[in-house]
């Protein structure tokens, strides 16, 4: 199972990170559960400055910007 985790405060931006990340897990039909990180200093910790960001299974794959579902999706395959 893949650990995914949404790395931001719960601004707008953040929370679109997590519906496009949960459409594409889901169009990749991953078994996968999704956290979202919303302590700054937890967020720190991953070496993120910029949120909104998107770590697995605690690897950070980008930060500062919001994909759409199908870039996503490359980064999770």
């Amino acid at each position: 199972m893949k650990k995914i985790q949404i790395l931001g405060t719960g601004c707008a931006k953040c929370q679109k990170l997590a519906e496009n990340t949960r459409q594409a897990a889901d169009n990749l039909g991953l078994d996968y559960e999704m956290k979202k990180v919303t302590d700054i200093n937890q967020i720190m910790a991953f070496g993120v400055m910029t949120t909104p960001g998107l770590a697995v299974d605690g690897k950070v794959l980008l930060t500062g910007k919001v994909p759409n579902p199908g870039e996503i999706e490359r980064l999770l395959k």
